[in-house]
């Protein structure tokens, strides 16, 4: 299968990787003056991982476009819209557009499948998204994880799932895109407010954490027209381990760098998620304690302490 991945970064590069690795003709594309991509022309390096001579490098985006079957985006969130004017320009009738990217459009409140969708015609293009636990860091030392292919086309996310599974991925078929992509986008807040507490001191707090999210998060879902049980698979609650505690999580370690006063310089799309989520969740009427906490923190200037009161301090109720 003939792959363009779009994005070099950390994912972006793991992905390209990886598919190379099983098997598919893949090549990589970016930004011709950003850096992370004028390392990976020039060496086939980056601080992760070496590509092998079988995958092509380019910043010809057109040329990236028209060769693929299937285009996997790999980019910060928030520049997607963007992203996809400068890619509907060529055509994509009859290719699939997988995104491996976690968030909710800020402006809009859209799920990231429903901005490609503004741009496409999905009788014709088919979206689906590609999320789950996983660091590159794991991948290339051979570490194996899950992660899910969801889609409403089920034809496609059944042949994806069937093109991109190996033994150091196993792909399960998602049921529901609406859960899949919320579930993945808030649990980067999630992880925020986990590296919160670690900057506090505080590490022992994240199994209410984690217990809590899920349950607030299902309920956002729910409300959204998906099902609040994804909330526990591998898009949320599975990946909370590589986004909660691993050293290596942007997002948590954005919030641990935020609670300790000190600089984090990587990208963590739970800082922009949290603000769509409350526009999200202030839409739907559901309650977000989790989520409005982090915003409020981020966004609004509270202290830390003042946030973690009022979540002690909300009216008793039953856990379930």
């Amino acid at each position: 299968m003939k792959i363009s991945v779009l994005g070099c970064g950390r994912w972006g590069s793991c992905i390209a990787w990886y598919l190379d690795k099983i098997g598919h003709e893949v090549l990589s594309c970016g930004l011709a003056d950003a850096p992370e991509f004028i390392k990976l022309y020039n060496t086939h390096k980056n601080d992760y991982l070496t590509y092998p001579d079988s995958i092509e490098v380019s910043s010809d985006l057109e040329y990236a476009v028209n060769r693929a079957e299937v285009i996997i985006i790999s980019i910060s969130s928030q520049f997607l819209r963007s992203y996809m004017e400068d890619i509907s320009k060529y055509n994509l009738d009859g290719k699939t557009i997988v995104l491996c990217m976690k968030g909710v459009e800020v402006t809009t409140g859209k799920r990231l499948s429903r901005v490609v969708a503004d741009f496409v015609d999905e009788s014709k293009t088919k979206i689906a998204v590609w999320v789950g636990p996983g660091h590159p860091q794991d991948y290339v030392r051979g570490i194996p994880n899950c992660m899910v292919i969801d889609s409403n086309d089920e034809a496609v996310k059944k042949k994806l799932v069937g093109e991109f599974s190996s033994d150091l991925i196993r792909f399960y078929i998602g049921t529901d895109l609406i859960g899949s992509e919320l579930g993945a986008a808030a649990k980067n807040v999630v992880g925020i407010a986990a590296g919160m507490l670690d900057g506090l001191n505080m590490t022992s707090l994240k199994g209410a954490l984690m217990s809590r999210g899920t349950i607030e998060v299902g309920r956002l879902i729910k409300a959204c027209g998906g099902n609040e049980m994804s909330a526990y698979g591998l898009c949320h609650l599975g990946d909370y381990e590589a986004t909660l505690f691993s050293p290596w999580s942007h997002n948590r370690k954005y919030g641990e760098s935020f609670a300790k006063g000190e600089k984090f310089e990587k990208l963590a799309e739970g800082v922009m998620t949290s603000k769509a989520l409350k526009k999200l969740a202030d839409t739907t009427n559901v309650e977000m304690p989790i989520v409005n906490a982090v915003y409020n923190i981020l966004f609004e200037n509270a202290e830390f302490k003042d946030e973690l009161k009022k979540l002690f301090l909300r009216d008793v109720k039953n856990e379930f």
